[in-house]
């Protein structure tokens, strides 16, 4: 096999810890000698042996002369757990082939760099466009200093996300609320506005146990009145919930919300909103790497004109709600198609009666 087909198992290696590593990489190793796998492994949870160290214990001395495969350039320093760069020294490893490098400044090529100084040989870069987009969360907090925005809405065929009155259950099949899970699942929070939470009460959690979610993910609700009712059903679940509240926000208010699992942050944005660029790397500065949007028009078109939304996820059903429903995305309206937002279209397949089409914002990441 080739150093491509051993970087893809290691690859699917990874995806395991898909809705359990975070807010760690995602990240696959696999031994090979004599063209044979020797041991494997993958980053499960935070905390925890990462790829290499588990593919080592496994492999134990048949490590020695073997070739390492790892989608993720290996860690030099230590953290929660031991340098991987090290370990695979110490293992007699005879070479190294990686996926992408690690963004995080403290690794970034200096991981290489050991195994070389240390007589390894090094490949690096083979597949690195999957890798990349294994850890595309982690890169972006990493990089940009806030998690990876994706915002999924389920749409009628005209494009309506609600009635005029607010009602949205459900628009889109049981197949696509599916697949919602698994965004959840995926995301270490889920961003929504007060108004979504005052016309539905909704859960904000991920309820499919079969995906095996190490924790809830974090909800967080952009609410600059803190108008959420005590008795707001995401506020009694398990898992965290922070209110991101606006400068003028009643303090007897917030100290009244914060409580248990539940605080309240303020973000002084314009007209007493909520800033959500500061939202947001206040995120990344909590360890989030992924942030699934599941809110409003308000929300999601303010995010959209701020440059903030990397994906958007549409769930299309196969109906009509005219054209007094709600939107996708509410905002100024333009006077230009020059200011228009372009998309790019990544994925389009169908989830029982609806489509699924994911894009790509190409105007996403304006920092």
């Amino acid at each position: 096999m080739t150093d491509h087909e051993w970087m893809s198992r290691a690859l699917t290696l990874a995806e395991r810890g898909r809705f359990t590593a975070h807010p760690n990489p995602r990240v696959g190793c696999v031994l090979v000698a004599a063209g044979k796998v020797v041991a494997e492994g993958w980053h499960q949870r935070t905390g925890e042996p990462h790829a290499e160290a588990v593919a080592l214990a496994q492999a134990g001395s048949a490590a020695s002369g073997a070739t390492a495969y790892v989608t993720l350039e290996p860690c030099c320093h230590t953290g929660r757990t031991p340098p991987c760069a090290a370990a695979l020294v110490a293992a007699g490893v005879r070479r190294v082939v990686t996926g992408a490098g690690d963004p995080n400044p403290a690794v970034s090529g200096r991981g290489l760099q050991e195994l070389r100084e240390a007589g390894i040989e090094v490949r690096s870069g083979v597949l690195e466009e999957q890798c990349r987009a294994l850890i595309r969360g982690f890169e972006s907090r990493m990089v940009r200093g806030r998690p990876f925005v994706r915002s999924k809405l389920a749409v009628s065929i005209d494009g309506r996300t609600a009635l005029a009155s607010g009602e949205s259950q459900w628009i889109t099949s049981a197949a696509s609320r599916a697949d919602v899970q698994r965004l959840r699942a995926e995301s270490g929070a889920i961003l929504s506005g007060i108004g979504t939470v005052l016309a539905d009460d909704p859960s904000l959690n991920v309820r499919d146990d079969s995906l095996g979610v190490a924790s809830q993910p974090m909800r967080v609700i952009a609410d600059s009145t803190l108008r959420i009712s005590p008795d707001a059903r995401l506020l009694s679940l398990p898992g965290s919930t922070l209110i991101a509240a606006g400068k003028r926000a009643s303090s007897a208010r917030s100290d009244a919300l914060s409580q248990g699992r539940v605080a309240v942050e303020v973000f002084p944005g314009a007209g007493g909103g909520v800033d959500l660029r500061a939202l947001l790397r206040r995120l990344g500065e909590m360890e989030i790497n992924d942030v699934l949007v599941e809110a409003g028009p308000r929300l999601n078109g303010a995010l959209l004109e701020a440059g903030l939304i990397d994906e958007i996820v549409v769930f299309q059903a196969p109906h009509v709600l005219g054209s007094g429903a709600q939107p996708m995305f509410a905002f100024a309206d333009l006077d230009s198609m020059a200011k228009r937002h372009e998309l790019e279209l990544t994925e389009l397949r169908h989830t029982g009666t609806d489509l699924k089409m994911t894009y790509s914002l190409k105007t996403s990441g304006r920092e």
